[in-house]
C-alpha cells in the first residue's frame, strides 16, 4: 500500500538518504535542496512548501513536494519528485503522482490545475507526466519546461 507522509523530525534523515541513479542526478533536485526550499522560500514569501516521503508498505521509496500559493486557482505545484534508485521501475512514480494530485485536489478544492516542471532531457519523467494528462504550457521556469494538468 502506498502512502504519502509529511517529512518531519522522525523521517527527514531517512529522506536525505534517497538518491536517484548517477545519470539522473542532473535531472532532479536532491532531497536536501528540496527541503532547503521550505525554509529559504526561493520562489517568494507567499509560496508554501509541503515535503512528503513516499512509503510503500512502511518502507520509504521516494520523495515528493507540493508548493502552492494560497487562494489561487493555478499555483499548485509538484516538485522535488524522485523515486530512490533501488525502487525505480516498480510503478511507484505513477502511484505517488496520482496520490499527490488527489491530495492536492482534496485539500484545495478550488484549485483548477496542478503544475510541475521537467528537465527537457528527462524523457522518462515527460512520458510519465504525459500519461497522466500533463501537457506543456509553452512556458519555462528556471530552465525547465512547465507542464500542467487541468482538474477533471
Amino acid at each position: 500500500m502506498m502512502e504519502l507522509r509529511k517529512v518531519d523530525r522522525d523521517n527527514w534523515e531517512e529522506a536525505l538518504r534517497l538518491k536517484v541513479m548517477k545519470e539522473q542526478e542532473k535531472l532532479v533536485p536532491s532531497v536536501a535542496v528540496s527541503l532547503a526550499k521550505v525554509y529559504i522560500k526561493p520562489d517568494g514569501d507567499d509560496v508554501e512548501y509541503l515535503p512528503f516521503s513516499i512509503y510503500v508498505n512502511d518502507r520509504m521509496v521516494g520523495f515528493i513536494m507540493h508548493a502552492y500559493v494560497q487562494k489561487t486557482e493555478n499555483m499548485y505545484w509538484i516538485n522535488g519528485f524522485l523515486i530512490d534508485e533501488q525502487q525505480q521501475g516498480k510503478g511507484y512514480g505513477k502511484q505517488a503522482l496520482n496520490a499527490m494530485i488527489s491530495w492536492i485536489e482534496r485539500k484545495f478544492p478550488h484549485s483548477m490545475e496542478t503544475r510541475l516542471t521537467v528537465n527537457r532531457e528527462n524523457k522518462h519523467a515527460k512520458a510519465l507526466y504525459e500519461k497522466l494528462d500533463y501537457v506543456p504550457t509553452g512556458e519555462e521556469y528556471d530552465g525547465e519546461i512547465v507542464y500542467r494538468r487541468k482538474r477533471v
